[in-house]
């Protein structure tokens, strides 16, 4: 480690809730060297909790979310510990922890926007015995921005090009693009599902976690009427800045778009078609976005769907498809590290947000900082 750089550490549970990523960094103003990564199963139980919550928000008992935190926070708290015995590097050599947590309700509309994230801090430092900063989205809210994504600044600072047009897309529960054009301001939304549906969609039918390389979904074809139908939502049809999350897009808004549809299909078409839906609104979004084609760098769990993968290289013939790692940063720990790149430019005393991609009247230093 150089004399200039520093250890962080970015913790982050994804909408498709399917464990705490954890990514080790080298950072310094130059640039960021990932030193190891590890991956941490959520608590049986905690999970249970967490998918009634975030499925029924209407139901929130309040002692159990209370409760709920707390267990997340000393989950977090252990993937640190697991990600630092794995690593060979004690707590006091890191300089501290980015903690995104796990989003139960994003609602960045209406007349008091709010994101809301679990996994207490005060839990993950005070275990971990390391500064841990969290909260990244709310700052960003106050200033009338959406708080998401807030991947896009750190995508700026890694993978820009000066010489090609660049998109990175992330495929987690909900799939987001940013634009890195050269000359440009970078920009960045959700564009829609991501495989948080299809994952629900396979649990509810076939009773698993996700539909392994999209086999079950490359097992029939999409059909086109429902598609059109799913198409019609109107956050397609926003213009950016936007996100989105498991509030608009999930099972019981599909289960009413398919009694609207008065049409009886079989599960594996539906998981097609959703599948089908997440490559369409992908490239859509991309094409208006971005006339342009250059490389699209694919990341999350999503990347590894062959079947998604393969269905938008036929949508975007034009681009140029290929996986983080080839920039230097595998598909399943572009998250986490960002994370501990916030944490580094919340501890410098430097902005996090870019006003271009959320909307925000200004940049701002995002996060809360719990000392260890």
């Amino acid at each position: 480690m150089s004399e200039l750089s520093e250890r962080y550490i970015g913790l982050i549970s994804g909408t498709s809730m399917d464990g705490i990523d954890a990514a080790l960094l080298e950072i310094d103003d130059d640039a960021c060297r990932m030193i190891a990564t590890h991956s941490a199963a959520i608590p049986r139980n905690a999970l249970a909790s967490l998918r009634s919550l975030v499925e029924h928000p209407d139901q929130t008992d309040l002692p159990e979310l209370g409760a709920l935190d707390v267990a997340l926070g000393k989950a977090f708290a252990n993937a640190a510990l697991g990600l630092m015995e794995k690593a060979g590097v004690s707590a006091g050599s890191v300089r501290a922890i980015g903690s995104h947590g796990q989003t139960i309700f994003h609602g960045p509309k209406g007349d008091h926007p709010f994101t809301m994230q679990i996994a207490d801090p005060n839990v993950i430092a005070a275990t971990t015995g390391v500064t841990t900063v969290a909260d990244f989205r709310r700052r960003d809210l106050a200033l009338g921005g959406q708080g998401a994504p807030l991947v896009p600044a750190f995508h700026a600072a890694v993978f820009a090009s000066s010489e090609e047009p660049r998109a990175v897309l992330n495929l987690g529960g909900i799939a987001n693009l940013t634009l890195l054009i050269p000359g440009m301001s970078v920009t960045g939304f959700d564009t829609g599902p991501g495989n948080a549906l299809m994952d629900a969609w396979i649990r509810r039918n076939l009773g698993r976690k996700h539909d392994d390389n999209g086999e079950w979904a490359a097992s029939a074809e999409p059909n086109r009427e429902l598609l059109a139908v799913l198409m019609e939502h109107e956050y397609f049809a926003r213009t950016p800045p936007k996100s989105t999350g498991v509030e608009e897009f999930n099972i019981a808004w599909l289960q009413g778009e398919l009694d609207r549809l008065k049409s009886i299909l079989s599960p594996v078409v539906i998981q097609s078609t959703l599948c089908a839906l997440t490559a369409r609104t992908v490239a859509d979004a991309l094409r208006q976005a971005c006339p342009a084609p250059g490389g699209l760098y694919l990341c999350g769990g999503g990347a590894h769907n062959s079947t998604l993968v393969d269905r938008l290289r036929d949508a975007l013939t034009d681009w140029r498809l290929s996986a983080t790692d080839s920039l230097g940063i595998g598909v399943d720990w572009v998250e986490a590290a960002a994370f501990a790149w916030l944490a580094s430019r919340t501890l410098a005393g430097r902005p996090g947000n870019l006003p271009s991609v959320t909307g925000a009247s200004a940049e701002t230093v995002l996060g809360a900082i719990y000392p260890a």
